[in-house]
């Protein structure tokens, strides 16, 4: 990412050059932001030169984030000359942004520790493996976390070991599999499916089975996970980037399933 320097450290000329080089970009990305008045220097010289002054280089620093947040240029001109927005909700807004895809940099980083791991275990993904499983689809747990919060589990052992003895082909399998019933649930939530009908009960069903393709999963442990995706924000989103609503849908449905079975969802515990 490029450094965003402290505009109050500018001074109130400061040449294109300075610009570029006190900011890490080119003089020629400069040339161009300023073409399409995105951000253009605010003063001149007596020898007619135009310099940037601190509000220039705090506008840039700006633009810098915005576009390592993936916002093209059009979009980001929008953002900053929004007369509805002052100042500091413009910044407030970017450092959610940020804190946004710091958590999303924190996922891969614990992705890539599952890498590791399975290659220390013997089980090493090639490229398109690690593509299909780690891409932006596919929410990786936090290995880190994971094992902190069940790693004196027998579900936890059960799922290192099946995890690292699986094939390619199985990864493969896994994915489809995940995509497939993910789309199915969106589907039925947003088709209006009663979350207590034998519709939603088969697909909460291929939902436990694909747990316990990891770890043997009762319709308990279950319960106890779907109430993680209500309270955990990263599960939430996930589900949510499906189908607005999928989310609780999904709990109910499980709920429902699990009084079917005669277990209180209430007070299901991780048995």
């Amino acid at each position: 990412m490029v450094p965003v320097r402290d505009a109050g450290t500018v001074t109130n000329e400061l040449t294109v050059g300075q610009v570029a080089s006190l900011v890490g970009i080119s003089v020629r990305t400069l040339h161009h932001w300023d073409e399409v008045a995105l951000v253009r220097p605010s003063g001149r010289t007596h020898g007619d030169y135009r310099v940037y002054d601190a509000a220039d280089v705090a506008r840039i620093n700006r633009v810098l984030v915005y576009r390592e947040l993936g916002m093209s240029l059009a979009e980001i001109g929008r953002v900053l000359d929004d007369p509805e927005v002052d100042e500091r909700e413009q910044l407030l807004r970017q450092r959610t942004l940020l804190t946004t895809r710091i958590a999303r940099l924190q996922e891969m980083v614990s992705a890539v520790d599952q890498m590791v791991e399975g290659h220390d275990m013997g089980q090493q993904l090639s490229p398109q493996e690690q593509a299909e499983i780690f891409g932006t689809d596919w929410k990786p747990e936090y290995a880190e976390e994971a094992e902190q919060r069940w790693g004196d589990t027998p579900q936890w052992e059960q799922s290192q070991a099946r995890a690292a003895s699986m094939t390619r082909e199985q990864w493969e399998q896994v994915k489809a599999d995940t995509d497939a019933l993910e789309a199915d649930l969106a589907a039925a939530r947003c088709s209006g499916v009663d979350p207590a009908s034998s519709e939603a009960a088969e697909l909460v069903e291929r939902h436990r089975l694909s747990i316990d393709r990891f770890y043997d999963c009762s319709t308990s442990m279950q319960v106890c996970l779907t109430r993680m995706y209500l309270e955990d924000a990263r599960f939430t989103e996930h589900y949510e980037q499906l189908a607005p609503g999928l989310t609780a849908w999904l709990a109910d449905a499980v709920a429902a399933t699990a009084r079917a079975q005669g277990i209180d969802p209430e007070t299901a515990t991780w048995q």
